[in-house]
């Protein structure tokens, strides 16, 4: 939040209490108390037309002007001209209209705190965990859900972490009063984390170089091994019935898996490493794998033209990062999405699963533009790629008809710091732009200052 004047809300707050008294008007009441207090979109979405602002469709051309019409909550038309008769019109003049954000690697609603274990629910113990569903476990009255929120991120991929194979994930909006309110698509892949491959030379890596080996041999079969079990269990289920073939009994660990195996959702393989890619490369060959992305990737660039080849697409970490070797360049996370659109590859930019720093994830994307990547093609990477990556471009990712209407309404160009975001909509509707980070904001702004405090 920009810096403020004694007394006196910032600029873009002022802005944004008007816009917000401007909804308010023009769409009635928009907000409730959940249970714990926090504040939820209320009711069913309304017909609205917002007029007057440029929108960005990130599918094509902006529309300046735009009359962008809002029913049941999905966007029924985009143009221009007035708003149609039954309609209820907030005047967005001066403003800019982009698709909401979708955090493609996030940990939105199953972490709180990370020092306090019990608000901590990503991952279960041991590494076969194929059965575990992300968004049966997402918190919907996380204090970091609006955080992100009110900075326009509407969407999360939402990924389970404990294991080597660390279970299913799930797009959530990020509004609801439920887990089944928020869910947009479940499963959306099987979550399968590489080891590291390299042996390590440090000083505080206790174990022989032969003993690293051994280690990482047994991660890999940990990978290896449930995908080759899950194969037999999913032949014999598909033989039950035949003479002399016994009958086989549910199991939903095998039963996850077969999912991905059948090429229903693709797997997801968490590497960074050129050596770690590879192997994973080599361990889709081998399963017969076709659908598959990448997390990570620091490396992705090394080997781009194979992945472009495959039509595997990457999910990057944060680009707000240090070098991960001592003798890369400063700006080697800056980079990494201009080299693989350069090359050819599909990709989406990742906020580096850092749950209470999601609401940087336009920033992450306004480095990448800084070091080379257009910027269309960065505002794209936080909205229309992810969602087709995820498998949900037919409802979220840029603003078309049919579409949710999931938008961002801001002061300029959503990559710029100095850019307020006014209002966000989650399914066609204003969604209450409150924060912990807005209390405390103007709780402490109510203070007293210099005389009236010593006074007291």
């Amino acid at each position: 939040m920009s810096t403020t004047r004694r007394g006196r809300l910032p600029d873009a707050a002022s802005a944004a209490a008007a816009l917000a008294c401007s909804l308010a008007l023009a769409t009635g009441p928009v907000a409730a108390q959940s249970p714990t207090g926090g504040a939820r979109a209320q009711g069913p979405a309304e017909a609205v037309a917002l007029v007057g602002a440029t929108a960005h469709p990130v599918s094509g051309p902006a529309v300046p002007n735009a009359t962008i019409v809002i029913r049941g909550g999905r966007i029924e038309s985009v143009g221009t001209g007035p708003a149609p008769a039954g309609t209820r019109v907030v005047d967005l003049a001066g403003r800019h209209v982009y698709p909401g954000y979708v955090s493609a690697d996030s940990l939105l609603g199953l972490t709180e705190i990370g020092a306090v274990e019990v608000t901590n629910d990503y991952q279960e113990t041991g590494r076969l965990n194929a059965n575990a569903r992300a968004e049966v476990a997402v918190n919907p009255d996380s204090e970091l859900i609006p955080v992100a929120r009110v900075n326009g991120v509407t969407a999360a991929h939402v990924i389970p972490r404990g294991g080597a194979i660390a279970g299913t994930s799930a797009v959530v909006r990020l509004d609801g009063w439920i887990w089944e309110d928020m869910t947009v698509r479940a499963p959306v892949g099987l979550h399968v984390v590489w080891p590291r491959m390299s042996v390590s030379r440090a000083w505080w890596e206790t174990r022989t170089e032969e003993e690293q080996k051994k280690d990482r041999d047994e991660a890999v079969a940990a990978i290896t091994r449930p995908f080759d079990e899950a194969r037999a269990f999913r032949a014999a289920r598909r033989a039950q019935g035949q003479a002399g073939v016994a009958r086989q009994d549910r199991d939903l660990q095998w039963e996850a898996m077969d999912t991905a195996i059948a090429g229903a959702i693709p797997v997801f393989v968490h590497a960074s490493s050129l050596a770690q890619i590879r192997a994973a490369l080599k361990f889709l060959d081998e399963q017969g794998l076709k659908r598959a992305v990448i997390v990570g990737g620091a490396d992705a660039w090394r080997i781009a033209d194979e992945l472009k080849a495959r039509d595997i697409a990457v999910i990057t970490q944060s680009t707000l990062e240090t070098p991960d070797r001592d003798d890369e360049p400063y700006d080697q996370a800056f980079t990494l999405p201009a080299k693989l659109w350069r090359a050819g590859v599909r990709f989406a930019i990742g906020g580096g699963a850092s749950a209470s720093n999601e609401r940087n994830l336009p920033y992450v994307a306004a480095m990448a533009a800084a070091f080379g990547l257009p910027a269309e093609e960065a505002v794209k990477a936080i909205t229309l790629s992810p969602a087709q990556i995820l498998g949900v471009a037919d409802r979220l990712g840029s603003i078309e008809p049919g579409k949710s209407a999931d938008l961002v309404v801001t002061t300029g160009d959503p990559l710029e710091l100095t850019t307020a975001v006014e209002q966000v909509w989650i399914a066609g509707r204003a969604v209450p732009m409150e924060s912990r980070h807005t209390r405390l904001f103007q709780k402490y702004d109510g203070k007293p200052r210099g005389a009236a405090a010593r006074s007291r």
